[in-house]
């Protein structure tokens, strides 16, 4: 399974119209008035919210046209590509620390961070929604059987599913933890604490981190990469309820400047994570697709 060259464009053309239609034209939606503020479920209206779905279902719907004849594996990928450019534009965590200095305004960022990235990941999902509304209207052929999940008992795939939930936050988050550092620090209480990483930075490890998840469970249980893009908000979620704890906040407000996080997961956005996590883990699915068919046939 070798892609050609002009596959390759069409997926690049895929891409480019969610940077386009999103990354770029809508940017207007949640752009801050502040110099450096941060993207936001807080900072969006609720006009602002609807008229994004939409467009990600239109941008999903334009990208399965782009990819043909692969668009139903391929299309979804344009909405997090037009995301992850205003998960580079966007401020950072540590604006948002040092706009809240109090411990009970920083519990309640996390509080809202508890929740935010399922925002982001309807609006991913609105993408894959006008990916199918576009294969209902004109089906395309299926991959051959070396690209499908296997359809196994119901109980089977529903245990396949959680575990490859879990197993893609416990990859995804060991991972992020090396790729992502700034300054170390050591302490007695916390373990250490890390400065804010660079938004580049945060892309790199985010995308690798999802990328070998997804890798993973393609290859170990044969399941699809929604589940590692489902695990991208669970590894937000599951930061957040903790580093809004009392005893962690009242540590580093005591000892700390703001720029500094108990994990280096709290210095990531929900933006950040579902945008960077979800591209991630579609190459990393595809790459786990090539590797077995490498393996199969030997090209």
């Amino acid at each position: 399974m070798k892609l050609s060259v002009l596959m390759k464009c069409r997926i690049a053309a895929t891409a480019a119209a969610g940077v386009v239609i999103i990354g770029l034209g809508a940017w207007s939606l949640v752009a801050s008035e502040e110099l450096m503020g941060v993207v936001s479920i807080g900072t969006i209206t609720v006009t602002a919210a609807v008229t994004l779905f939409f467009l990600a279902v239109l941008v999903g719907f334009v990208g399965y046209f782009l990819s043909w004849p692969y668009g139903r594996e391929i299309g979804g990928l344009a909405v997090p590509a037009g995301l992850a450019v205003w998960a580079i534009r966007t401020g950072n965590m540590k604006n948002l620390m040092l706009t809240n200095q109090s411990i009970e305004q920083k519990q309640e960022i996390f509080t809202t961070l508890t929740w935010e990235p399922a925002f982001w990941l309807i609006i991913v999902v609105a993408g894959f929604a006008g990916v199918r509304i576009a294969q209902k209207i004109f089906p395309q052929k299926q991959l051959d059987e070396q690209t499908k999940v296997e359809s196994d008992s119901k109980s089977r795939k529903y245990i396949n599913s959680a575990i490859a939930v879990i197993g893609s936050v416990v990859i995804a988050r060991f991972f992020i933890e090396i790729l992502a550092q700034d300054f170390r620090l050591s302490d007695v209480i916390l373990g250490s604490v890390v400065a804010q990483p660079a938004a580049a930075q945060i892309a790199f490890a985010v995308v690798v981190s999802f990328g070998i998840a997804a890798f993973l469970i393609k290859t170990f249980l044969n399941t699809g990469y929604i589940w590692s893009i489902f695990a991208a908000a669970v590894t937000t979620a599951l930061m957040s309820i903790s580093c809004k704890r009392p005893n962690v906040l009242q540590r580093l407000f005591e000892h700390y400047p703001s720029v500094f996080f108990s994990n280096a997961i709290a210095a990531i956005l929900p933006l950040q994570m579902i945008a960077f996590g979800t591209l991630g883990a579609i190459a990393g699915y595809w790459l786990a697709v090539r590797y077995q068919y490498w393996r199969k046939h030997g090209i």
